[in-house]
């Protein structure tokens, strides 16, 4: 199992390509038996980061697992792969047999900074 970023990977995924080292990267992945990509839609890719991160879900689509969590609907994705015939294709091999659980509510992160400012006034107060 891996986790990355989805920026993340499209960043190691261009500079793998750069250092002549992406395929070798590439069957790296496909030897995982799970593949964690956290935040899909927080930065546009570049074209060839698209492609590339096209790449990795081809090659693990039906072989190897993957978890993809994004804030935005799918209708939203071609604003970061760039063109809709890539977020088609994406979303084709992404869909197929997909388990899709939505997360509606509250961030926690936002829940636990109001707790903390919470108990930083009530601190106050006690002094």
């Amino acid at each position: 199992m891996r986790f990355f970023t989805a920026t993340g990977l499209v960043t190691q995924l261009l500079e793998k390509r750069e250092e002549r080292q992406l395929e070798r990267f590439q069957k790296q992945l496909e030897r995982l038996h799970l593949i964690v990509l956290d935040e899909l839609g927080y930065v546009p890719f570049s074209k060839t980061g698209a492609e590339l991160l096209f790449e990795v879900v081809s090659r693990a689509y039906e072989r190897t697992s993957l978890i993809v969590s994004t804030n935005l609907p799918f209708e939203a994705w071609t604003q970061v792969m760039g063109t809709e015939r890539l977020t088609g294709a994406l979303l084709d091999r992404l869909t197929h047999r997909i388990h899709r659980l939505e997360a509606n509510g509250e961030s926690y992160r936002l829940r636990e900074s109001k707790d903390r400012l919470k108990r930083r006034r009530s601190t106050r107060k006690r002094k």
